[in-house]
């Protein structure tokens, strides 16, 4: 009896030993599992899980200090006793606060606004290889888990700017007008940390070496971007020449924290910030965030195996 006539009714024969095996599974409507889809489709994707973002960020959060016995405080107490410690190096010790009005208000909006910017990229860096065991088993965008924990990290910023709202009226800033004008900063920013903790994410899932790297990184982007001193003082002093303060002072976490202190302190003048300052900041923002995320879904469906 021959192969043909063993075959039982209703059987799908073999395919041909030389047909393409892709054009078979397309002929049959099948699909490779996991595969990225194309942008629009991820985009409405992520749009339709937005819930899942907003409620894992928010689970994050309610987690993050629960161990502990100040349990939230904590959330205001690291950005304060980071301005302690760093009010007694550098306005102290090495008298950085000469020729800067309102010191205190200085530092403390720059180590609020850079700790969110540092929290969202060191979250972001570890988005999928923190969460694995969630990539592996669930199918879902992936680029859901980057945006949730930088959402996370701007609720985080959220609180922190009541209570240093709450300190700067101590400190004799009466609210103006103006305190509006950090709204469009901080989502700014958002928008910024957002787009370099997805290019993070992605490569931190290939290269783990990069999450060991990255706190040495943000701590040199730190003390250059004038968190604990002013750039007029920088370009007083004659040390530098022009164009490399005026380079230090269009990096986006130095452009991001002075439209803050612009905002919320009087003695912060226009003049002050970098020329365009606005422009620039929405620049910084709109090249990180769509640079970000293009490169993060390019690579879609690597991420969870090997």
């Amino acid at each position: 009896m021959t192969q043909t006539q063993a075959r039982l009714p209703g059987a799908v024969p073999p395919p041909p030993p030389d047909e393409d095996l892709a054009a078979l599974a397309r002929r049959h409507g099948l699909s490779v599992s996991g595969a990225r889809p194309p942008l629009a489709s991820y985009v409405r994707q992520l749009w339709s899980r937005r819930d899942f973002i907003t409620a894992f960020a928010t689970a994050r959060l309610t987690a993050q200090y629960s161990q502990a016995r100040l349990g939230q405080l904590w959330q205001l107490m690291t950005p304060l006793l980071n301005a302690g410690v760093y009010y007694l190096t550098f306005g102290v010790l090495m008298d950085a606060q000469r020729g800067v009005p309102d010191y205190v208000p200085f530092l403390l909006t720059g180590v609020f606004v850079w700790t969110f910017t540092s929290s969202t990229l060191t979250a972001g860096a570890r988005a999928i290889s923190g969460n694995l065991g969630l990539v592996r088993a669930l199918h879902f965008p992936r680029a859901s888990l980057p945006l949730s924990l930088a959402l996370l990290q701007l609720q985080q910023l959220l609180l922190s700017l009541a209570a240093l709202a709450v300190i700067l009226l101590c400190l004799g800033e009466l609210p103006t007008a103006s305190w509006l004008l950090a709204v469009p900063a901080i989502l700014l920013q958002a928008l910024f940390s957002a787009g370099v903790s997805l290019a993070l994410a992605r490569v931190a899932a290939r290269t783990p070496d990069v999450s060991q790297l990255l706190p040495f990184v943000l701590r040199t982007w730190m003390y250059v971007s004038g968190v604990m001193w002013s750039f007029r003082s920088l370009a007083a002093s004659g040390r530098f020449p022009e164009w490399a303060v005026l380079a230090l002072r269009c990096n986006p976490a130095a452009v991001y924290i002075d439209l803050v202190r612009f905002a919320l302190i009087r003695s912060f003048t226009p003049d002050l910030l970098p020329p365009h300052v606005w422009a620039l900041a929405a620049g910084w923002a709109v090249l990180a965030f769509a640079g970000g995320f293009l490169w993060f879904w390019k690579a879609e469906e690597s991420y969870g195996r090997g």
